[in-house]
Order: C-alpha cells, then sequence, then structure tokens
C-alpha cells in the first residue's frame, strides 16, 4: 500500500472489484492506494469502534448508512490502539463533525493513519453487488496510483484472498498484560488474543475478573501460569482453518471453563471436531437477531464474522469432549451462532457482547461465564 496525505478528499478516486466492476468518487482519507477484502457494515452508529476493531484487518469496509463522521472521533471510543481496516468506502462524509466530545474528524483520523478510502459513490449499488456476488478482492487508488481500469484489475487480483489466511498474529499482542478486576477480585482469566477489543477485558473486570491477555502464540503453559479460573477465546480476523488447536484442545481437556466470542466460536467448533466455511457475504452490523435457544430469547446482536461453524442444528454432536449442542442461530439464515457443551463447562458465541456502541442484548453471556467458573469452583 502507498500512500500520499496531500490532497485527500479532493483527489479522484476508484474503486475496483475483482470481478471488474468500478466505481468512481473522489478520496477519502489518505490518497493513494490499497487492497483488502470488500465487505459491508449495516450499523448506523460506532464507525469508530469498526475501524479499530482487529477482526476487520485487511478488509475494505463499505458503510451501507449514507452519512458517516458526522459525531467526528475521540479520545474514548477506539477498540485498539489503532485503525485496522485496509479501507473505509463511504458515500456522504460529514463536512463538519458535530459532538461535545469529538476532538478532530474522520477524515483528519483516516489521513493521520494513512488509511485510504473513497466517497462519493453509490454504496446501496456496491453493496448490493456484493451481496449478489458475495465478498471479492478489492482495490481503492486516488492520486499517483490512478491508471488504466485492465492495470488497477490485474493489480487486484494478485492480492491475497481470505481464505487460508492466518492473521491473528499480526493483530494480537506481542506481551502479556493485565486488566485488574474492578471492585473485588473474584476470578482470573486468561484471555488468548486473537484480536481482542479493548471493552471485552473491560466487561469481565466489571464482574470482578481480573483478565491476563496472552498473545495469540501463547501455550498451554502460559495459560495456566497464571492459574486462571476460567479461559477466553478472543474475536480476531482471517480463516479459522489456519489455527492450531493444541491449547484449546488442553483446555477442553483440563475441564476449564471456557468461553468464546466470533473468531473464538469458531475455533471452538474446529477443536469439537465441526467444520468452517466461509459465508457468502457475512455479518457485519449491530442489528442480527438471534435466538438464544437456551431460552427462547431473540437477541438483537453485534456482528463481524465471515466464517462460521458447520455444526447440525437439529440434534446432540457426540464430540471427544463431550456432548455440544448449537445454542444460538441467526435467525436471518440460520447460521451457527453459538455452541455449549453438555458434559462440561464451554460455550461460545459467534458476536460481539462486549458491544460497546450497542445493543447490550447479549450482555448476560458474561454473567453466564461467571456462574461456570463459580459454578467449577464449587
Amino acid at each position: 500500500m502507498t500512500i500520499s496525505t496531500r490532497g485527500a478528499g479532493k483527489a479522484p478516486a476508484v474503486l475496483v472489484l475483482e470481478d471488474g466492476r468500478t466505481f468512481r468518487g473522489r478520496a477519502y482519507g489518505a490518497v493513494g492506494e490499497t487492497f483488502g477484502e470488500a465487505v459491508f457494515n449495516t450499523g448506523m452508529t460506532g464507525y469508530q469502534e469498526t475501524l479499530t476493531d482487529p477482526s476487520y484487518h485487511r478488509q475494505v469496509v463499505v458503510m451501507t448508512a449514507p452519512h458517516v463522521g458526522n459525531t467526528g472521533v475521540n479520545d474514548e471510543d477506539d477498540e485498539s490502539k489503532k485503525i485496522w481496516v485496509a479501507g473505509y468506502v463511504v458515500r456522504d462524509p460529514a463536512r463538519v463533525p458535530s459532538n461535545w466530545r469529538s476532538s478532530r474528524s474522520l477524515d483528519e483520523q483516516l489521513v493521520d493513519q494513512g488509511i485510504v478510502g473513497i466517497s462519493g459513490i453509490d454504496t446501496r449499488a456496491l453493496t448490493r453487488h456484493l451481496r449478489e456476488r458475495g465478498a471479492m478482492r478489492v482495490g481503492i487508488f486516488s492520486g499517483d496510483a490512478l491508471a488504466d481500469e485492465e492495470t488497477l484489475l490485474a493489480r487486484v487480483k494478485e492480492a491475497p484472498q481470505m481464505v487460508g489466511a492466518s492473521l491473528a498474529a499480526e493483530v494480537a499482542t506481542e506481551e502479556p498484560y493485565v486488566v485488574p478486576a474492578i471492585g473485588e477480585k473474584k476470578f482470573t482469566v486468561a484471555a488468548i488474543d486473537l484480536g481482542i477489543k479493548g471493552m471485552t477485558p473491560h466487561r469481565m473486570a466489571e464482574r470482578g475478573i481480573e483478565v491476563h491477555v496472552l498473545p495469540a502464540t501463547a501455550t498451554a503453559e502460559d495459560v495456566y501460569a497464571v492459574a486462571p479460573d476460567g479461559v477466553f477465546l478472543s474475536n480476531g480476523p482471517g480463516d479459522p482453518s489456519t489455527v492450531d488447536l493444541t491449547v484449546v484442545k488442553d483446555v477442553l481437556a483440563r475441564r476449564t471453563p471456557l468461553f468464546g466470542i466470533c473468531f473464538g466460536n469458531q475455533i471452538l467448533g474446529r477443536a469439537l471436531g465441526f467444520g468452517t466455511y466461509k459465508l457468502k457475504y457475512g455479518h457485519r452490523g449491530i442489528n442480527q437477531p438471534v435466538q438464544d435457544r437456551t431460552t427462547g430469547k431473540v437477541e438483537v446482536t453485534a456482528h463481524n464474522h465471515g466464517f462460521a461453524v458447520d455444526a447440525p442444528l437439529d440434534k446432540v454432536s457426540e464430540t471427544p469432549y463431550g456432548r455440544a449442542e448449537v445454542s444460538h442461530v441467526c435467525l436471518n439464515d440460520d447460521v451457527v451462532e453459538g455452541l455449549q457443551l453438555l458434559d462440561q463447562p464451554a460455550f461460545s458465541v459467534q458476536y460481539h457482547p462486549e458491544a460497546a456502541a450497542g445493543p447490550h442484548d447479549a450482555a448476560y453471556l458474561f454473567d453466564r461465564f461467571v456462574q461456570l467458573m463459580e459454578g467449577q469452583r464449587a
């Protein structure tokens, strides 16, 4: 990716999909070129949390909400240390941000971090195209990066695919760190960082959990060196089929309470013997209806995933670690949204119960994790 910040927001820009369809607009953020997987996000709020979610590493995010940047950018809402999206696509960026917490415009933030984007295109048409054809590789070009469409298309086709991509270690912490419990410490959790968002350990800390965040490369010895009452598997980017399952299988064999979200759900599914597959265009947004089959309750949930677990919805499955069943399901398309073991304390969901920008329907899942640890301790 080559980047210049001069002329951002003014230079002509073009978006080129790998199937040859193009959209012309104006540069938004940095000027230059970038490549990634084109995906769309249906959230109407929370763009700052989206941009800083490590699960979006190597993806070009198309916002379906027409107006983006209205509330600017602040210093409190980032979910990680930087913007992780490979590129950003919006229809009508705000000309003047307005919010009492805003410290700068979104355009300025994108320029400062070298994120190439495009504005002024028909994002509705682009989203419909991705729904029909599926997520695919894409390039955004502006300024000196512009060339004839045939040349640009050839460059897009040279970009790596998301299938087979091992990305967790690229976004995870390199050194362990601790998020202390808020108030009285009740439990210790070892959280394996596969692309963890900042709000996740905070939600656990609110419940009296001291969270030891460990690198994606952590071994079982690293996990148990902190004497955990439970183990947490975070969200993250890439293809779950590339992940080494040794640590997860060790945790299951020791019957340590385990909770996974998003990428962690896929990893647990693979450890139990289920397969994973790539969704046509994935679930990304804050309005996905999911049913908790243990209670019958329907929740509105926040999602960001392009892969899913292939597990039967209509029966209990036998696994090397006891019986397992699908605990949550998406009501839009019957995609597996959660797993639970029936013979030991382990469960996972495919979505984001921490959801800093909302909704908060699924926050109870952290309480369920606490209950598992209480039960194991008893």
